[in-house]
C-alpha cells in the first residue's frame, strides 16, 4: 500500500487558510489592505468579541463586478499582477489571491459589493468551503466583506485565541499603524457598539500623527526628509534629547507597508545612540521609498516581513538621513559630541580612564569606601557578617562581593529591582500605597491601545496608588500618584504600566505591574553608588525570598568560584 497520498482539497485548503489567517487580526489586516489596493477613501471596521464573533469591513473603493466577485473566491486569484516580471514590481499591499479564499474557508462569509457600472451590485454568501447562494441587491459604489464565526470548522484552531480584550487590542495596533501610512483615508472602528476612533481623513502625515497620538508626542518628534536618487527616507522621529521609554513607538513603513524589519530597526537605533538621555529609545514615524525592484515582500505567507537586495545601502542611508537632520537641527551640534568622537571613546572606556585618573580602580577607592586603605585587607574570618562582603562598584553598574565559595559580580539595578519588589508587595498586601496629590494635574494624551488598557486596568492602577481621570477625548490628567515618585516620572511611569502584555490572569497582572515599578524606581546601570549604599543593597538583597532572578526573570548576580580563581593563578 502507498504510503504518500493527495490530501482532499477540503484539507488543503484549510491548512493554505492557517498560513494566512491566524487570528481576527489576520483577517482585519487582508481586508483593509484590499480596500487601500481599491484606492477605498474611507473603511469603517466593525467587529464584535474581538473579532472571533464578526468581522465587518466596508469600503468605498472601486468594488468589483458580479463575475469578478464569483472568482474572488477562487484560490490565486487576483487582479494585481498579469506576468511573472509583476513579481518583482509589486506596489500593492495585497496581491498572492489567497486572502479571501483562506477567510472564507474557516469561516461564514457575506460579500456585497458593487463596481458602479450597473444599478445593482452583488451578494455572495459562503459557509466554509461551501456557497450558499449569489443574488443581485442594491449596493453602493464600494465592498463590504462581513465574516463572522472565524473557525467555527476549525475548533482546534479557535480555542486557542485569546481573549476578546486581547485581540481587539491587536486590531487597534494594527488600524492605528496602517492609518499614519494613509493620513488621506478615513478609518473608523467600531466594537459592539462602542466607537473606539473614528480619524477623518487630513492633508499630511504629521496631522494624522496628531490625530492618533496627540500633541505631546508630536512636539518631541524632529521631521525627517532625505533623499539619494530615487530612494527616499521621510517622516518624523525623535527630537533630541528627549525620547522613548521603550521601543514600541519604532514605526518604520517599506513603500507604505507597516514592517517590522531588523535591518531598519537597527540602523535606527544605531543612528541616535549618542544623542539620546539615557536609558531613552528614539520614536519614529518613518517611510523607507525603495525601488520595487530591489525589495521582495514575498518572503512570508502573512507579508509580515521584507528582504532588501543591499540591505547594507538601506542600513547607510537610513543612518545618513537621521545623523545628518540632527546635526543641522539647531543646537545640537553644539550639544552632543560628533560620532567620530563616540566611535573613538565607548562609554566603557571612559569610564576606565576617569578611573585611572583617580589613581584606583573604582571598587578599591577608600575615599568612597570612607574605610582606611588596611580595611581592604582584613582577613574574612575576622568578620561577623551574615552575607557578602562588598569590596566596590565595576564600570559603575555592577557591584563586587566575596565570600568564602569566590567572588560574586551583582547587577545592582537588577538586584535593587529584587529587593523594592517585595516592598511594594508589603506594600500592596496592606492596601496601604502611599500617595501624593499633584499641585496641578499632569495632563497627557493616550492612543486608542493605551485607552483601552487603561479602561480594561483602571482599579488595578488606583490600588497601585494611580488616580486619572479623562479630560475629554484623548486626554487625561494624573490628579494623585504612588509617594515613591517625583512628579515629572509619575507620567512617564503611569503610561509605561498601560503597555498591554500577553493574556494575563489578574494576580499576574498585578506581579507585572509591581515588577515595573520596581524597575522604574531602581538604581541605574552607570549609576555611581556610595560603599554605604552598595552594602545595604546587599545586605537587602540576601534578605529576600530569590536573591538570583530579578521580578523579570534576569540573574542578579554570576559567582566566580574560588578553584576557578586559584586555578588559574595557578595556586591549587
Amino acid at each position: 500500500m502507498k504510503k504518500i497520498i493527495l490530501l482532499p482539497p477540503e484539507i488543503s485548503q484549510k491548512i493554505a487558510a492557517g498560513e494566512v489567517i491566524e487570528r481576527p487580526f489576520s483577517v482585519v489586516k487582508e481586508l483593509v489592505e484590499n480596500s487601500l489596493d481599491a484606492a477605498a477613501s474611507e473603511i469603517k471596521v466593525e467587529l464584535l468579541s474581538g473579532g472571533k464573533k464578526l468581522v465587518r469591513v466596508t469600503d468605498n473603493g472601486h468594488g468589483m463586478s458580479q463575475e469578478d466577485a464569483k472568482i474572488c473566491f477562487e484560490r490565486h486569484s487576483t487582479s494585481k499582477i498579469q506576468s511573472i516580471k509583476d513579481l518583482s514590481l509589486i506596489s500593492t499591499l495585497g496581491f498572492r489571491g489567497e486572502a479571501l479564499p483562506s477567510i472564507s474557508a474557516v469561516s461564514r462569509v457575506i460579500l456585497k459589493t458593487s463596481d458602479g457600472k450597473d444599478e445593482k451590485g452583488t451578494l455572495i454568501e459562503k459557509e466554509g468551503d461551501k456557497l450558499i447562494g449569489t443574488s443581485d441587491i442594491a449596493f453602493p459604489l464600494g465592498t463590504s466583506v462581513e465574516v463572522r464565526d472565524l473557525f467555527f470548522n476549525l475548533p482546534a484552531r479557535e480555542k486557542f485565541l485569546r481573549s476578546d480584550r486581547s485581540e481587539l487590542n491587536l486590531i487597534v495596533k494594527f488600524l492605528t499603524y496602517i492609518s499614519i501610512a494613509y493620513p488621506e483615508v478615513r478609518f473608523s472602528l467600531i466594537h459592539g457598539k462602542r466607537q473606539v476612533f473614528d480619524y477623518p481623513p487630513v492633508s499630511s502625515l504629521k496631522e494624522r500623527i496628531f490625530q492618533v497620538f496627540g500633541k505631546s508626542l508630536l512636539e518631541r518628534l524632529l521631521e525627517i526628509d532625505y533623499k539619494e536618487d530615487e530612494r527616499q527616507l521621510y517622516g518624523y522621529a525623535s527630537l533630541p534629547p528627549s525620547g522613548h521609554r521603550d521601543r514600541t513607538l519604532q514605526l518604520l513603513y517599506v513603500n507604505k507597508r507597516p514592517v517590522r524589519d531588523r535591518t531598519l530597526l537597527a540602523a535606527l537605533n544605531q543612528a541616535y545612540r549618542g544623542f539620546l538621555e539615557k536609558d531613552r529609545f528614539p520614536e519614529s514615524f518613518l517611510f523607507l521609498s525603495w525601488p520595487y525592484s530591489d525589495v521582495d515582500i514575498n518572503v512570508h505567507p502573512a507579508k509580515a516581513e521584507v528582504r532588501f537586495k543591499d540591505s547594507r545601502a538601506v542600513f547607510q542611508l537610513v543612518i545618513r538621513s537621521i545623523e545628518q537632520t540632527i546635526l543641522k537641527e539647531k543646537g545640537i551640534k553644539q550639544i552632543y559630541p560628533s560620532k567620530e568622537e563616540e566611535m573613538g571613546f565607548r562609554e566603557e572606556e571612559k569610564r576606565s580612564l576617569r578611573i585611572e585618573e583617580k589613581g584606583a580602580p573604582a571598587f578599591l577607592r577608600a575615599e568612597e569606601r570612607r574605610l582606611e586603605w588596611k580595611d581592604l585587607f582584613t582577613p574574612l574570618e575576622k568578620r561577623e557578617e551574615t552575607c557578602p562582603r562588598v569590596l566596590g562598584q565595576y564600570l559603575d553598574t555592577y557591584i563586587v562581593a566575596s565570600s568564602e565559595e569566590g567572588v560574586l559580580i551583582v547587577d545592582q539595578h537588577n538586584a535593587h529591582e529584587r529587593v523594592l519588589f517585595e516592598k511594594y508587595e508589603e506594600i500592596d498586601k496592606k492596601k496601604k500605597w502611599p500617595q501624593k496629590l499633584a499641585l496641578l494635574p499632569i495632563l497627557f494624551e493616550l492612543s486608542p491601545s493605551q485607552l483601552l488598557s487603561f479602561e480594561n486596568n483602571q482599579a488595578l492602577l488606583e490600588e497601585a496608588g494611580f488616580r486619572a481621570e479623562a479630560m475629554g477625548g484623548q486626554s487625561f490628567a494624573l490628579k494623585e500618584y504612588p509617594d515613591i515618585f517625583k512628579e515629572e516620572e509619575a507620567k512617564d511611569i503611569f503610561i509605561s504600566l498601560l503597555e498591554e502584555k500577553k493574556e494575563e490572569q489578574i494576580e499576574d497582572k498585578k506581579k507585572r505591574l509591581l515588577a515595573t515599578l520596581a524597575c522604574k524606581t531602581a538604581v541605574k546601570a552607570g549609576q555611581v553608588l556610595s560603599f554605604e549604599k552598595m552594602n545595604y543593597l546587599v545586605e537587602e538583597l540576601f534578605k529576600t525570598s530569590n536573591s538570583a532572578l530579578c521580578p523579570h526573570g534576569r540573574p542578579i548576580m554570576v559567582k566566580i568560584e574560588k578553584n576557578e580563581i586559584e586555578r588559574g593563578l595557578k595556586r591549587n
